[in-house]
């Protein structure tokens, strides 16, 4: 039937094409078996920054280390980010400072997420390592974001945030946890 539509030449052309990409798709390695680039930016390609867009953010301790199970240094981080909002640097909706790792939702006020993330890793590296007194590397270089696209999903989003502790069961109610911020009564 096809080859009635199309003609002959054009179906050998198309059978070509078709073998020539399957071809193709065999003889690359597998991504998810390939390791990754140092350095490599893809992660990043298509990161927009928006003013007063809100964000979704996720950032880890180098090796995943539980460095917030200690009282000082999850106050750190969020004092750091209530700090972005007195600057009017950031609109902080909610943050939740889990052992390894940091959740917050934030809006953009004057500068790129990339700017903000750069201030903030820098920052609170610093002054993490002197109160442990290390040296080094503290922030996984990356970062995920997710921009919020509409109010509901600021709502479902906050909430979600401030859920963590609870999905990692460290908490029944996630009032009970000592390492959360919100904006709005919760």
């Amino acid at each position: 039937m096809i080859g009635l539509i199309i003609g002959e030449s054009a179906r050998k052309y198309y059978y070509n094409l078709w073998e020539r990409l399957i071809a193709a798709i065999k003889t690359k390695p597998n991504p998810f078996e390939m390791k990754p680039i140092k350095g490599s930016n893809l992660l990043r390609k298509g990161r927009v920054s928006i003013k007063n867009q809100h964000y979704l953010i996720t950032t880890t301790v180098l090796e995943r280390k539980p460095v917030f199970d200690q009282t000082e240094t999850a106050e750190i981080v969020l004092n750091s980010l209530r700090w972005l909002e007195k600057q009017e640097k950031i609109i902080l909706d909610a943050a939740v400072v889990m052992p390894d790792h940091l959740h917050f939702v934030a809006g953009l006020k004057q500068r790129s997420l990339a700017q903000i993330m750069r201030s903030f890793k820098s920052y609170t590296a610093k002054k993490i390592n002197l109160l442990l007194e290390r040296e080094g590397s503290f922030w996984q270089p990356q970062y995920h974001d997710h921009a919020v696209r509409k109010d509901e999903d600021l709502n479902h989003l906050v909430l979600y945030t401030l859920q963590n502790p609870v999905r990692a069961d460290l908490v029944d109610d996630f009032h009970d946890y000592p390492h959360w911020y919100c904006r709005w009564r919760v």
